[in-house]
């Protein structure tokens, strides 16, 4: 509830010279957030000093203040509050302050301050770690803003659908607690969307174990597509593939990507594999290469071709995986190139 009008307001001058002594640079405020320079009351000296009480040294709070300025807007009271909630989760003071450092904007937001407290408290009944929570309150930080009853109910919805698809009440909570930790964004959506989606799912032939099968392959990011871009991203592909209904299922259920992301991005990596002479029989053998981004692609294609791999004329296994993957597999074909061939039979030459 801040002003942003700047036209008839002039800079609060004890706000700067405060922020002058701490050694924070004005001209960086200036050029992202003026607006707080122009408030008629900060409180920037009581700020530096909560920051310091709490581990903080000169450099560290010069450089929250200039990330977050709007951080001295805030009264001394409502940071020790918000200090306090995040004490519920961190192990001590010094990393707090540490992760005040890396996102000041995060632990600067305390508008929503009585439902991140309650929204804590049911992650914690849950059973999610602190740890896991912190990384929630730094990554994904407005699903506290949500009131905890959405929450609750999305959880909830989550936990019917995994029963309702066969899921067993024994490892149904180690399934929930996963998928948090891997997607928490999930809880921006509403329950009717979740339904909604599983519902598209089904009608489009996929069992209840298929279905519980790309929830835990797409981590939880199928909740926030919607049936109409799933709709667009399955008509492209069985059209690329000339595929028919069932051939295209268990190309999703190979590679979940070819659900997920929208047709103009399948478009571009189609577009560029074949660019690279690879073919589309070729992609639809291995469509997981669908999941890399056309730059990754291209340098991989140019590291194997220094090998004398061509990917024009076998598998494209050795394309796909992660980075880590990649490499142990470059790495194997790379070792089996320069190991000079052993014949067991050679006569040994033997200087006397």
């Amino acid at each position: 509830s801040y002003t942003t009008d700047t036209k008839s307001r002039e800079e609060n001058k004890k706000t700067i010279e405060s922020l002058y002594s701490l050694s924070v640079d004005i001209k960086k405020i200036r050029r992202l957030k003026e607006w707080v320079l122009l408030q008629d009351v900060a409180y920037v000296k009581e700020v530096a000093d909560i920051l310091q009480e709490m581990g903080a040294d000169n450099t560290a709070v010069a450089n929250i203040l200039e990330r977050c300025p709007e951080a001295i807007l805030h009264t001394p009271a409502e940071i020790n509050s918000q200090r306090a909630l995040w004490q519920l989760v961190c192990q001590n003071e010094k990393q707090l302050i540490k992760l005040i450092e890396q996102f000041p904007e995060s632990f600067f937001t305390i508008e929503h301050h009585e439902n991140q407290k309650a929204n804590i408290l049911f992650f914690q009944e849950l059973g999610l770690k602190n740890n896991i929570i912190t990384r929630f309150l730094t990554s994904a930080p407005n699903i506290f803003y949500n009131a905890v009853e959405k929450n609750k109910n999305l959880i909830e919805t989550l936990q019917r659908s995994y029963l309702s698809l066969g899921g067993s009440d024994a490892n149904m909570k180690v399934w929930i607690l996963k998928l948090l930790s891997q997607n928490p964004f999930i809880l921006l959506n509403t329950s009717t969307a979740v339904q909604e989606n599983l519902a598209f799912l089904h009608k489009n032939d996929f069992s209840d174990h298929e279905v519980l099968q790309l929830l835990s392959k797409l981590k939880g990011f199928i909740f926030q597509l919607t049936p109409t871009t799933m709709q667009k991203s399955m008509l492209f592909s069985k059209n690329v593939f000339k595929c028919s209904d069932e051939e295209l299922k268990q190309l999703v259920l190979k590679c979940p990507a070819l659900l997920y992301y929208s047709v103009p991005v399948l478009e571009e990596r189609l577009e560029g594999l074949l660019k690279e002479g690879i073919s589309v029989a070729q992609i639809q053998e291995t469509p997981m290469v669908l999941e890399l981004t056309t730059q990754i692609v291209q340098y991989r294609i140019k590291k194997l071709s220094a090998l004398g791999y061509d990917v024009k004329s076998g598998t494209l296994e050795s394309l796909n995986g992660t980075k880590k993957d990649f490499e142990v597999s470059y790495g194997k074909m790379q070792s089996k190139k320069e190991r000079p061939i052993f014949n067991p039979v050679a006569p040994i030459n033997i200087e006397d």
